[in-house]
C-alpha cells in the first residue's frame, strides 16, 4: 500500500502555473505594462512553459526567447492599439512578470 501526506502536491511547475492562467482584458494588463513587467509570448510557446522557465531561473532559455523575438516586452505601439480595442488576452502572472498574448 502506498501512503502520501495529505496535501502533498506532486504537480509539475507547469501544472501548478496552468491553474493561474486565465483570460483578461487590457484594463487588467495596463498597470503591468506601465510597471514595465508585461511580456508578449509567441503562440509557438505555451505561457506555462515560459512561466516555468522564469520561475526556476532558466536564464539561457529566457534570453534565447528574448533574442529570437518569441518573448517581447510590450511596447508603446501595442499598448496604444490594445487600449483602443476590446482585445482579450491569455495571461499568466509569474511574479514580478506578467506573460500574455491576444486570444483568437
Amino acid at each position: 500500500m502506498k501512503y502520501t501526506m495529505l496535501g502533498e502536491d506532486r504537480s509539475t511547475v507547469e501544472e501548478k502555473l496552468e491553474k493561474y492562467t486565465g483570460t483578461v482584458g487590457w484594463k487588467y494588463l495596463a498597470p503591468h505594462y506601465q510597471s514595465g513587467v508585461l511580456f508578449f509570448v509567441d503562440t509557438e510557446l505555451s505561457l506555462t512553459q515560459v512561466g516555468a522557465a522564469i520561475s526556476v531561473n532558466e536564464k539561457e532559455k529566457v534570453e534565447a526567447w528574448l533574442k529570437a523575438g518569441d518573448m517581447v516586452k510590450i511596447g508603446e505601439l501595442h499598448a496604444e492599439q490594445w487600449q483602443k480595442g476590446d482585445t482579450e488576452f491569455e495571461a499568466l502572472v509569474v511574479s514580478p512578470f506578467v506573460l500574455c498574448r491576444p486570444v483568437g
